[in-house]
């Protein structure tokens, strides 16, 4: 955390609780009193990032979810995902296929941005498809597969 705004004393009490209301209620920093007056202390920016990436790292989606939207996206299941990668030698093809057996997909699984770079997902498109679980995340200029 790092200091984003001060009031020295001395400072009257509504100095202090406008000061209180404007960083903390408003702009949700942590309010700490010091010898020499009151700090308002917030995340930094490295900080927010790396929550940013833990949170993004926890979504899950269910196994069916994923394989529902990369259907409807690409008209693959994961059947044709194996097929695709069966001759790549970059990819350990029966870790993977253990992979696709889970229940659920974990954002911060590493298979997650290896098959979805074969399939022409963008990481960010990742992202919002394991925020919002809309499959039409993972869609680039409209292309969807028709829908039987």
């Amino acid at each position: 955390m790092e200091t984003k705004a001060i009031l020295n004393k001395p400072y009257t009490e509504e100095e202090r609780l406008n000061f209180i209301v404007e960083n903390n209620h408003k702009l949700g920093y942590t309010i700490q009193e010091t010898e020499d007056g009151l700090q308002a202390l917030g995340f930094t920016e490295e900080e927010l990032q790396a929550q940013e990436c833990e949170h993004l790292n926890m979504l899950s989606l269910t196994a069916a979810d994923v394989e529902r939207a990369i259907y409807k996206a690409k008209g693959m299941d994961f059947e044709d995902i194996l097929k695709l990668v069966k001759d790549n030698p970059d990819i350990d093809v029966k870790a993977l296929k253990i992979e696709l057996k889970a229940n659920n997909f974990f954002r911060g699984n590493p298979w997650i941005n290896e098959v979805g770079v074969l399939l022409g997902f963008t990481p960010e498109m990742l992202d919002e498809f394991f925020e919002t679980k809309d499959y039409t995340k993972l869609i680039k200029d409209n292309e969807a597969v028709d829908e039987a």
